[in-house]
């Protein structure tokens, strides 16, 4: 492993090298196709074929083929090992040297049972997936979340579908409008211990740094809004984004968070992101 750490180094050392490892962590537990990646980066594939390739030499990224589909995920095992190295090796262990990379323990008032945790869930229009999350969730944990849905570029108002099928499964739909995730920057914004991804578009890009070092995952999956055909079709689309998020927020709700530590949480919401109906 030795001699990998310092090619791994290296490799990583390249712009737009470290862009495409950065946009595969922010995905992550996903497989990204390889056109999706060049779409979000603007890099040519060409290109981008000599960074997989450098990236997977390294150990860093994996690939898998699905039909005609190259499909890259991160090589999560090897890039913890990879942290470890240069935590034991250049911070001699010694958490304080390293603080930002080493879990801390959170505050003693984070950890009472009595107190609400801030979840945020941001998709590109915060119009339909986020706002299920939000609406769903509020639902189901309203004496442990506070919770709120932002979008990376907001639609001026809430898909009329998304509304009616929230409304039609009794949820409260009064305080939900769509909100630019700016809105949750800087001095005055919540604290967020979750922050999740819902669209794959929002986690292609560079999001901000939070506050507080809270959990985040990519829950992807696909827009209901974008559904083609009837409209028995597209109210199918919308039942399946609704039921998927059903599904994970759930789990979620039943996690007994106040027992885990940060790196349980993380596996934890990570596995989550796996449950697909």
């Amino acid at each position: 492993m030795e001699e990998l750490i310092p090619l791994r180094l290296s490799i990583l050392g390249h712009p737009q090298r470290l862009a495409v490892f950065r946009l595969l962590m922010r995905r992550y537990p996903d497989q990204v196709p390889a056109g999706e990646i060049s779409a979000a980066l603007d890099i040519k594939a060409s290109t981008l074929s000599s960074y997989l390739s450098a990236l997977m030499q390294a150990d860093l990224v994996t690939k898998t083929r699905e039909g005609t589909w190259l499909r890259y995920q991160i090589n999560m095992a090897t890039t913890r090992e990879t942290l470890d190295s240069l935590f034991l090796d250049c911070c001699r262990g010694r958490p304080d040297l390293c603080t930002s990379y080493q879990p801390f323990a959170a505050p003693e008032e984070h950890q009472m049972a009595d107190r609400k945790y801030n979840v945020l869930f941001i998709c590109t229009g915060n119009s339909a997936r986020s706002i299920f999350a939000e609406a769903i969730l509020n639902s189901k944990g309203q004496d442990r979340f506070q919770v709120f849905s932002a979008g990376t570029q907001p639609q001026s108002s809430l898909n009329p579908i998304a509304v009616e099928m929230l409304k039609a499964k009794g949820h409260d739909i009064n305080a939900l409008r769509s909100k630019n995730v700016e809105e949750f920057i800087g001095e005055g914004a919540p604290e967020f211990d979750f922050v999740f991804t819902v669209c794959d578009q929002a986690a292609n890009e560079e999001c901000p740094t939070w506050d507080g070092q809270p959990i985040s995952a990519h829950w992807g999956m696909p827009d209901p809004v974008k559904a083609t055909g009837t409209d028995a079709e597209k109210s199918l689309a919308f039942h399946q984004a609704y039921g998927v998020l059903n599904h994970r927020l759930q789990g979620f709700a039943a996690l007994p968070i106040e027992q885990l530590d940060q790196i349980s949480l993380q596996s934890a919401v990570d596995e989550i992101a796996r449950t697909s109906e």
